[in-house]
Parts: structure tokens; sequence; C-alpha cells
């Protein structure tokens, strides 16, 4: 495993406990010989996470649409930047680059990535896996709607095991390349 992607917050949370988990996922990262593909802002957990992996001397590359390129989110440290067009084209492109995906706590705009390459994994235009860093029970919900979904007959058995959950990083990273 070379890349892994991860979803993540444009804001930091309300606990510490969140930018500790960005700080953890990239040492975990790093620790393990695998470079961090995310959204390419220098804000919220986003930017938390690049900055702690630049520190240790990992890879991180960013994708990040023109339209907040323009505005002056993007981290302009990275190891490699790309700018697209759209938010479509982003979430395309940091997929496409990486070997499994991730989501740390976040808005809609990190549940929007999830789910988008969650479906293309159940559809099977990929077979990347994906989890959440299942940090202080941010997910405990989404676990509990995942397996109400599964008993209310909208997903198959078959794709339940396709998003794992886990509260510690390295397991998580772990799980995932196996």
């Amino acid at each position: 495993m070379k890349r892994i992607v991860v979803y993540c917050g444009s804001n930091a949370g309300n606990d510490p406990v969140y930018t500790h988990a960005a700080i953890q996922i990239a040492q975990t990262l790093k620790q393990q010989g695998i470079g961090l593909v995310y959204g390419g802002g220098d804000i919220g957990l986003m930017g938390l996470m690049a900055d702690e992996m630049l520190r240790i001397g990992g890879k991180v590359i960013g994708v990040i649409p023109q339209l907040l390129f323009d505005k002056e989110m993007a981290h302009r440290g990275l190891t490699e930047l790309i700018v697209v067009k759209d938010m479509q084209e982003r979430k395309a492109k940091m997929l496409e680059l990486a070997d499994a995906c991730i989501a740390l706590p976040g808005g809609i705009g990190t549940m929007d990535e999830l789910f988008d390459a969650l479906t293309l994994n159940q559809l099977g235009f990929h077979k990347k896996p994906c989890g959440v860093l299942n940090i202080n029970g941010f997910y405990n919900k989404l676990q509990d709607l995942m397996e109400h979904i599964l008993q209310e007959g909208f997903l198959k058995q078959e794709h339940s095991g396709l998003l794992l959950f886990d509260d510690n990083a390295e397991r998580l990273v772990a799980r995932l390349k196996n």
C-alpha cells in the first residue's frame, strides 16, 4: 500500500481529541511508509494532518478545486499540489491516487467524500478498502445507521463489511492493508 486518502474536516472540531487524531494518523502513515493524499487545504484537521506529515518527513499530495485555490485556501508547502476543476474531479483524483481511504471526523464534505468512495466500491468501480477512525465515538451513530440500513434491506449482507470502523489509527491502517 503506497498511499491512503484521508477525508477530514476543514474545521478542527470542538474537542482537542480530534486534532490529536489528525496528528496520529499522519504519524501512523509515515511509520508504515504510506503517503498521504488529502483535500489540499491548510485549515482545520486537514492542515494539521498535512503539517504533521511534512514535519516528520512524509510525502503529501493535496488535491484542491480551482475555486478553493483561488480563495487562497491551499496548503503551499506540500510534496505535490494538484489543482482540479471542481469537487467531483477532486474526489475522483484523490481516490485514483490512493490504495485505500480513511475518514476522520468531519462535516458534510467529509461524509460526501466517504460515501462517494464507498458507493463506487459497492458498485465495483474500485476495490479500495474504506474505513473510519471512530475517535471519541464520533462515528457511533453512523455505525448504527449502517446496521439499520442492512436490517431494513437497503444494503446486501455481502456489502455490510465494506466500511471498517476502528478507534485506533494503527489497527485501522493494518485492517485496510489486509
